[in-house]
């Protein structure tokens, strides 16, 4: 038999995958303090990666690569494809290069292309083991034929896929007609295989016949797409020989065997027909390829009972000899068949990832979170409204203080408690130092989006100054056109650091209006008496009044405590619902998270919301009933004295100093959380400047190349089928992923304005980048429930962020440096004549 054909393999150059996936994790997942760390998953994938580019020159190396592209498939449905900010290179399998330099080559930023290349690697190197199999054996004859099989699978795999994946012109070996012309190839190869086989182990005439002329029939149609104009130039020299000379021999050895069969039923006439093509076909094929001796051995056979046949012709049967074409077609038993698309290859498959859920499972878990997250909101912001009011109101009346006052009391207990509280929580000094923190963490923030705004601007300005350079040999995408969404995401940021400064403002009012009483509540016991003018001699009269306020100040007490209870329930009803995303995804390949949450949602949190409107019933009648007692105790004491007032304004500024307490350190919270993800966004950031930037660099080098070269005379117009030889120039092309849909809308839960933003758990900022946007959008959540009023704890977050480093810039020089090729002048023309 002739040699069996192998694909050459794709080439590809090291990159770094580690940090850009690292950051992608972290920005998707929204990983922080206590989540895992994904480092040596990433650096095995690394490790992978460089194996199944490099070592691929044994029998063993179609594990390496079947280990990598697991894990390409498995982490693809786990992170945002399109996202990857990884400058991928493949070059193309059948580009030699030239004297000068060069492959053709594409770049492109997306794990579907790097999963797709490694996959022609795959088909290629199976179409090698299998072409280097001694076919002597049992098993080896088994494993060729399996390999080949597998191979012409993937083959028309990535033919139906590959524009799909990539969405623009690929390199020739990517081509839709090159990757069917293969698929014909390796299944003719496999059927060649069997044919072997079935002659090897000396099956029926009429069997072997049949494989012969199915294995003939698709050399046919292999011949037919390998000798298209436009793939011909891509081949090696003997391939289309070698494919011609194995039609041939397999048509012969089609009407060899089936001329034994003739043989048995007394069919001298027809027999003779196919035996005298058979050698013909035979003989022919044996002089096209080299190491022929076994179609040389059929032809020599065949020759043989043909003359044994036309002599019992002559003497005994004298038949008439048709004409070949007149024969009846042999019939065709198609063995060899296109194997489907396994979905683990390696022998030992383990996910790397297999703590990260699908993205589907993750957008649905975040979608249902942000529900959860506004709905819990929103129920606390009602209770923690209601007792706002009604803090307000007994302030206004001062009340408990002026039912506490009494005869040779100094102050009231309630007063004492409050101003120990107050020390105790640091006091005005406290105060003074969280807002001296609020500044310098906002800065910091700003300082990160400023960097992250410049590496941008810095990347758009060196791709304008080389396109004006190049002109229109610069063909690569503009920055313009890939960066609208990180635009939007800067702006949107921008956007909330503006709001949380105004927030600062607000919370700076509050301060400066309570700052003096507040000042009083943090001195010492006599400085708030001096502070507070003598209580007025009790009368008889009061007493039933001041009973029953007092009596009113414990049921109030009493709601506020019923109240914190709620809402610490409020917040620990989590809701999980990964197990049935996960398996309504391998169900229906699709998650329907709001009929699943929806029902989950209510049975946890309907009970809850039943207090809660409970809690604001019993609240109106309570401050009902307040009012008039209160004016009944006024009453009887002869109206309001100036102790009354000076005590509303100590339990007033108590109460701002609460506020004021945890709106700071929820604004020190929400900045650190901002710069945590100010920090990813810089990250996604710096990964898309270094992609352009290698881009940048490719594009570059082929064009300086290009420049290099010599000139060539006009040369006579080639034949037609030279003339689709000409292979482009290398080219460096940027996929432009689809904009990623945004997700649902999410509502800021109704309540009383807050200083700071109100964040639910998954909304990405910004929620929508424009539906043109060819870059695919990029979405960081902010953290969950934020609130400034709040005590919320805030999930994998650290208390305090230690400064950011300086991020380091890439350098984007207008012109290339010392060292580099550089670009020839404006008008230079290599091919004008020496003066």
């Amino acid at each position: 038999m002739a040699e069996l054909l192998s694909v050459p393999l794709k080439k590809s150059s090291d990159v770094d995958i580690v940090k850009p996936l690292k950051n992608l994790i972290q920005s998707t997942y929204n990983s922080g303090k206590g989540s895992e760390d994904y480092s040596d998953a990433l650096n095995e994938l690394s490790r992978l990666r460089t194996n199944a580019i490099w070592k691929v020159f044994e029998k063993s190396s179609l594990e390496v690569i079947y280990s990598y592209y697991d894990q390409l498939v498995a982490l693809e449905k786990k992170i945002p494809p399109q996202e990857v900010q990884i400058p991928f290179k493949w070059k193309d399998a059948f580009d030699k290069g030239s004297i000068f330099g060069g492959r053709m080559s594409l770049t492109i930023s997306s794990l579907a292309y790097e999963r797709m290349c490694v996959l022609f690697n795959m088909a290629a190197m199976q179409s090698g083991v299998a072409a280097q199999e001694p076919l002597d054996t049992e098993d080896s004859l088994k494993l060729a034929a399996k390999l080949f099989q597998q191979a012409a699978g993937i083959f028309s795999y990535l033919k139906a896929n590959i524009m799909m994946a990539v969405h623009q012109e690929t390199t020739p070996d990517l081509n839709p007609d090159t990757l069917g012309a293969l698929a014909q190839l390796m299944l003719a190869q496999a059927q060649e295989v069997i044919a072997y086989k079935c002659i090897r182990d000396e099956m029926k005439e009429s069997m072997v016949a049949k494989v012969c002329a199915q294995c003939e029939e698709l050399y046919t149609d292999a011949l037919r797409s390998l000798q298209k104009d436009s793939l011909k130039p891509l081949w090696e020299r003997d391939w289309i020989p070698t494919v011609s000379a194995k039609q041939m021999a397999f048509r012969g050895l089609a009407h060899f065997y089936q001329s034994l069969v003739c043989r048995a039923n007394k069919m001298v006439g027809e027999e003779i027909s196919r035996l005298q093509f058979a050698v013909e076909q035979l003989r022919g094929a044996a002089s096209r390829v080299g190491q022929a001796g076994f179609l040389q051995e059929q032809a020599t056979r065949a020759a043989r009972h043909l003359a044994e046949a036309t002599k019992d012709n002559d003497f005994i049967y004298h038949e008439r000899v048709p004409d070949v074409r007149q024969l009846e077609p042999i019939a065709r038993a198609s063995v060899a068949k296109p194997l489907p698309m396994a979905d683990h290859w390696a022998a030992s498959h383990k996910d790397l990832f297999a703590n990260l859920v699908p993205l589907a499972v993750h957008q649905a878990q975040q979608a249902s979170a942000a529900r959860c997250s506004e709905l819990v909101t929103g129920e606390v912001n009602q209770l923690r409204d209601a007792t706002a009011l009604l803090n307000s109101v007994l302030a206004s009346l001062n009340l408990p203080a002026c039912v506490e006052a009494s005869a040779g009391a100094a102050l009231p207990d309630s007063i004492r408690a409050k101003a120990a509280d107050v020390r105790a929580a640091g006091g005005l000094p406290e105060l003074q130092r969280l807002m001296a923190e609020l500044p310098e963490l906002l800065q910091r923030n700003r300082d990160i989006l400023d960097e992250a705004e410049r590496m941008l601007r810095e990347e758009e300005e060196a791709d304008e100054a080389l396109r004006r350079q190049f002109a229109e040999r610069w063909t690569r995408t503009p920055s313009a056109k890939l960066t609208d969404a990180f635009r939007a995401n800067a702006s949107k940021y921008r956007q909330i650091i503006d709001n949380a400064v105004r927030a600062d403002n607000i919370v700076q009012q509050k301060f400066q209006q309570h700052k003096e009483n507040i000042a009083l509540l943090s001195g010492s016991e006599d400085g708030i008496t001096a502070g507070v003018p003598d209580a007025p001699a009790a009368s008889g009269s009061d007493a039933d009044a001041a009973a029953t306020l007092r009596e009113l100040m414990r049921e109030v007490e009493a709601l506020k405590a019923e109240r914190d209870a709620i809402e610490a329930e409020l917040k620990d009803a989590t809701v999980d619902l990964r197990s049935q995303f996960l398996a309504a995804l391998a169900a229906d390949g699709a998650v329907d998270e709001p009929a699943l949450s929806a029902g989950a949602l209510g049975a946890a949190l309907a009970p809850l919301q039943r207090r809660v409107r409970e809690s604001l019933a019993r609240q109106e009648a309570l401050a009902e009933r307040v009012r008039r007692a209160h004016e009944a105790f006024v009453a009887a004491r002869g109206g309001a004295s100036g102790r009354d007032e000076a005590l509303g304004r100590l339990c007033a500024a108590y109460d701002a100093f609460r506020d004021l307490t945890g709106n700071l350190n929820e604004g020190v919270k929400f900045y650190n959380d901002l710069t945590q993800l100010l920090v990813a966004f810089q990250n996604k950031v710096s990964d898309f400047c270094f992609a352009r930037k290698t881009e940048k660099e490719e594009l570059m080098k082929d064009l300086t190349q290009e420049a290099s070269r010599p000139a060539q005379r006009p040369a006579p117009a080639p034949p037609q089928h030279h003339s689709e030889a000409s292979v482009e120039e290398p080219a460096v092309v940027r996929k432009e992923a689809p904009p990623r849909p945004p997700p649902p809308s999410v509502s800021a839960p109704s309540g009383a304005a807050l200083p700071y933003p109100t964040q639910p758990q998954g909304m990405p900022l910004p929620y929508g980048a424009p539906a043109a946007a060819p870059y695919p959008y990029y979405a960081a959540p902010m953290p969950a429930m934020y609130n400034p009023y709040a005590t919320l704890p805030y999930p994998h977050h650290a208390p305090r962020m230690p400064p950011a480093q300086a991020y380091q810039p890439y350098q984007y020089p207008q012109q290339p440096p010392a060292g580099y090729p550089q670009p020839p002048p404006a008008g230079y023309n290599p091919y004008a004549p020496h003066q």
